[in-house]
C-alpha cells in the first residue's frame, strides 16, 4: 500500500521532492523488516525510478544502495551504465559488481566513470590492467595512488608507456615500494627526455648538448637504480636497457668504473647471450683471452676495449667492490685513463672524450662529499661546545 502511494505521488512532486523520497523507500528496503509483497513491490519502484528523468533522484538511488550488499542487483548494474555522476557511486563502492562489470565500465565509461573504478579498495589486477591500458591519464594517476589496488609489474609498465611524460603520474609511482627497478628506470628516461626538449625549446642549450646532458643524468641514475635494486630485479633492468637501446658501451662501463660489478657482468650475460656463471668466470679469471673474447662476442665496440682492459685489472689488483657502488670511483677513472692514453693503432678520441667527462664529475662528486663531510663536522662540533657550555 505504502509503496503503491509512493509511485503515484511521485507523478507530481518536484526533483528534490522524489529524492528525499528515493532515499527513505532505499534505506526501508534495506533496513526494515519489510513483508515479502511489501518487498517485492519495493524493489520494484526501486527498479522504476532507474527511469526517473532526473539525475539528482537517481544519483541518491545511488548513494543509498552503493555501500549495501543486500541492495538489488538489477538496480546496480542499471545505476552502473547511468551517466558519470549517478555511476560512480557504484563504480566506487558497490560490493556486488564482478571484475567483468567493472572491466566494462572502465572500455566504455568517461575518464570519471574510470576514476571512480581506479579508487575502489581492494581493486585486482585484471581491472587495473584494463585502467593502464585504456584508462585516462586521471584515472591512471589514482589507481597509482591507490595503496589497496593490486597492480601487475606490466600494468606500471604500459602506465609508464603512456602517461610517464606527466609529472604527477611519475611522481606518484616513484613513491610506491612495488614498482620494478625496470620500470623506474623507463620513469628516469622519461623525465630525462622532457627535460632535455624543454632546455633546447627555451635555448638555453644547443639540442645536442641538452641531449647528451640529459643521457648522461640517465646513465648516472641508471647504475644508481642497479646498486640499489633487489638481485632477481637487475636481469629484468638490463633486458629494459637493452630493448630500449639504452644498453650501451658508455654505460656498461660507468657501471664497471663505478664498482658495479653485479651490473657489469649481467650487462655482458645479456649482451653476449651466456650464462651469467661462464661470464662471471671469465670477468674475475687473470687471464685476458678469456675477457677478451666475452668483450666481442658482447658486441662492444672494439675502440672501447682498452678503457675495458685497464678498469679490469685495476679491480684484479684493488679486490672486486661487490657492493654495488652508486658512483664513479676517482682513482679508477684516473688510472684507466692514463693507461688509454698511452694506446696506439686504434682511434679511441670519442672514448677519451668519455673518460675525461668521468674524470670531472668523479672529481666533482668527490669535493661534494669532502665538503659537505666538512659542514657537517663543525656543525657536530657546534652541538658538542653548546652541550657543554
Amino acid at each position: 500500500m505504502i509503496v503503491r502511494q509512493f509511485l503515484h505521488w511521485t507523478r507530481t512532486a518536484c526533483a528534490a521532492e522524489r529524492s528525499d523520497a528515493t532515499a527513505a523507500l532505499a534505506r526501508a528496503y534495506l533496513y526494515s523488516e519489510l513483508t515479502a509483497d511489501d518487498r517485492a513491490a519495493a524493489d520494484g519502484a526501486l527498479i522504476m525510478l532507474l527511469d526517473d528523468p532526473s539525475p539528482l533522484v537517481r544519483a541518491e538511488l545511488a548513494r543509498a544502495l552503493a555501500f549495501s550488499e543486500h541492495a538489488p542487483p538489477a538496480v546496480i548494474l542499471g545505476l552502473a551504465i547511468d551517466q558519470p555522476e549517478v555511476a560512480s557511486w557504484v563504480l566506487e563502492y558497490s560490493p556486488l559488481l564482478i571484475d567483468t562489470d567493472l572491466v566494462d565500465a572502465v572500455a566504455s565509461g568517461e575518464a570519471q566513470t574510470q576514476a571512480a573504478v581506479a579508487n575502489r579498495a581492494g581493486l585486482p589486477c585484471s581491472v587495473a590492467a584494463a585502467i593502464a591500458e585504456i584508462g585516462s591519464a586521471e584515472a591512471c594517476l589514482i589507481l597509482i595512488e591507490n595503496e589497496r589496488a593490486e597492480i601487475a609489474g606490466f600494468s606500471f609498465d604500459r602506465t609508464t608507456a603512456r602517461h610517464g611524460h606527466l609529472a604527477a603520474v611519475r611522481e606518484a609511482m616513484l613513491q610506491r615500494d612495488d614498482v620494478p627497478a625496470a620500470t623506474r628506470q623507463a620513469l628516469v628516461a622519461k623525465l630525462s627526455q622532457t627535460l632535455a626538449g624543454f632546455v633546447a625549446a627555451r635555448a638555453w642549450l644547443e639540442p645536442d648538448r641538452s641531449q647528451r646532458v640529459a643521457r648522461e643524468a640517465c646513465e648516472k641514475v641508471t647504475v644508481t637504480l642497479a646498486a640499489v635494486a633487489p638481485e632477481n630485479e637487475i636481469r629484468p633492468l638490463i633486458r629494459h636497457l637493452r630493448e630500449s637501446g639504452q644498453l650501451n658501451a658508455g654505460l656498461i662501463l660507468r657501471a664497471l668504473l663505478s664498482g658495479n660489478v653485479e651490473m657489469f657482468v649481467e650487462a655482458l650475460a645479456e649482451l653476449s647471450d651466456m650464462p651469467i656463471a661462464r661470464v662471471s668466470a671469465l670477468v674475475y679469471d687473470r687471464g685476458s683471452s678469456g675477457f677478451r673474447a666475452l668483450f666481442d662476442a658482447a658486441g662492444l665496440p672494439i675502440s672501447a676495449y682498452p678503457a675495458f682492459r685497464e678498469a679490469i685489472e685495476a679491480m684484479r689488483e684493488g679486490g672486486f667492490d661487490a657492493g654495488g657502488a652508486t658512483r664513479l670511483k676517482r682513482r679508477m677513472v684516473e688510472r684507466v685513463l692514463t693507461g688509454c692514453a698511452d694506446q696506439g693503432g686504434l682511434d679511441i678520441t670519442p672514448l677519451m672524450t668519455l673518460l675525461r667527462r668521468f674524470a670531472a664529475e668523479a672529481a666533482r662528486e668527490e669535493a661534494r662529499m669532502f665538503c659537505e663531510g666538512l659542514v657537517a663536522d663543525d656543525a657536530f662540533d657546534a652541538s658538542w661546545e653548546r652541550a657543554a657550555a
